[in-house]
């Protein structure tokens, strides 16, 4: 049986297409369990332009660090066209990541011995985020260099302030070459929900990029990523999100799923039209909006059993700080001492059964392991069934 939602994604394309606009439109959608659904014409390539800026980024922050890329390129909103010479006027820094200086900036940092390292380096994570072996469209690279003036203009620029330490002509040419990545609408999904997985590819498994990594990136594309109209974008769509100018767009929900939307015919912001309208779609019809509130944490708690060995806290989901603070409130509340017997021998043994549940963040884990430290000084014996090792899983992966 066809899914529901590859129907709906066909109805979106067919009402944001109109009759004599023979243009191709794609969406994709990959949630981080590797589910897919798409519609449209995904079989068309294209080259990725600004969206590369987002793993450009990451990997110079995976080389670097945070602290040492910040004093390179900053991480505020710029007001101003993704073209346009943002720059901090006491230190010369790029406003962002997500505009051209920024992200000219942000190639340089990438750790290579030379311009065809550091394009190979860009090349090679994208593909590890993709899950596919990727190629950069040269024809596409002689046209980025044809008309690169502007671009050469900033690098040099951004050279006579200290941001850049290596030839501007070699780092504009290595930013040409990894806009020119050629990509589909699905490799782009599949991109966008490695990072809502937080660096995990939602396929294979594989860490292809620190927790801490992505979200950086992530929170730059939140205020960053659809250039000038970034405000209206948050405020509509809600999603985090990444343009550029070959007509893609991409969105990242984090936890949950990444989209991708191919349409050339770009507005006077550099963002596609018809992506935008497909977006603001998405977000609507399926409440997509990241501010919309979800309930916090009361339904951790799948379910509580009672018996002659003591009590069992069934827990369930994604755990995080709300939901750990409604188990420890719930569980304080069972095991108050109810008379001066039951506090002296400590009270029945207590369980918490944590292969319902799905994740459990750092906070929730610190939250949950000093209310069972807290069991254990009252007396009380306390076991953990947690055969996905989850409480094992703290804040490894964060640097």
């Amino acid at each position: 049986m066809r899914s529901p939602i590859t129907d709906y994604l066909r109805d979106v394309v067919s009402a944001c297409t109109e009759e004599d606009d023979e243009s191709p439109l794609s969406v994709a959608v990959v949630t981080v369990e590797g589910t897919r659904y798409s519609a449209g014409d995904t079989e068309v390539s294209f080259p990725i332009q600004s969206i590369s800026k987002a793993l450009t980024y990451a990997l110079a922050l995976s080389d670097h660090g945070l602290d040492a890329v910040h004093e390179k390129i900053d991480v505020e909103p710029s007001g101003d066209a993704f073209n346009e010479i943002s720059l901090e006027a006491e230190t010369g820094r790029p406003r962002n990541a997500m505009i051209n200086a920024g992200a000219i900036a942000a190639h340089s940092l990438v750790h290579g011995s030379d311009a065809t390292e550091r394009a190979d380096r860009i090349l090679a994570l994208h593909a590890s985020f993709v899950g596919r072996e990727l190629a950069v469209d040269e024809s596409v690279v002689d046209d980025e260099m044809a008309g690169a003036d502007r671009n050469l203009a900033l690098a040099h620029m951004l050279a006579s302030v200290g941001v850049l330490a290596c030839d501007p002509h070699e780092v504009v040419e290595g930013y040409a070459r990894q806009c020119s990545i050629d990509v589909t609408s699905v490799d782009l999904a599949v991109l966008a929900a490695t990072m809502a997985n937080g660096g995990v590819h939602p396929d294979s498994g594989e860490r292809v990029a620190s927790s801490a990594v992505m979200r950086q990136v992530l929170s730059t594309m939140t205020t960053c990523g659809m250039y000038d109209g970034t405000g209206d974008w948050i405020a509509t769509v809600g999603i985090p999100a990444k343009s550029g100018v070959s007509g893609a767009v991409i969105g990242v929900l984090p936890g949950q799923l990444g989209i991708a939307v191919h349409s050339p015919g770009l507005d006077d912001r550099g963002n596609s039209v018809r992506g935008v309208q497909v977006f603001e779609r998405l977000s609507r019809d399926m409440d997509l909006h990241m501010m919309d509130i979800a309930p916090s944490g009361h339904s951790a708690v799948r379910a509580v059993r009672t018996d002659g060995a003591g009590t069992t806290y069934e827990l369930q989901g994604d755990i995080r700080f709300a939901g750990a603070e409604n188990i420890m409130n719930r569980v304080l509340d069972d095991t108050e001492p109810h008379d001066a017997e039951s506090a002296a021998d400590g009270g029945d043994p207590v369980t918490f059964d944590l292969e319902p549940a799905r994740a459990i963040n750092g906070a929730a884990i610190r939250l949950l392991d000093e209310l069972i430290e807290r069991l254990r000084g009252d007396g009380r014996d306390v076991h953990v069934d947690d055969p996905n090792g989850l409480m094992e899983h703290r804040s490894a992966d964060a640097g």
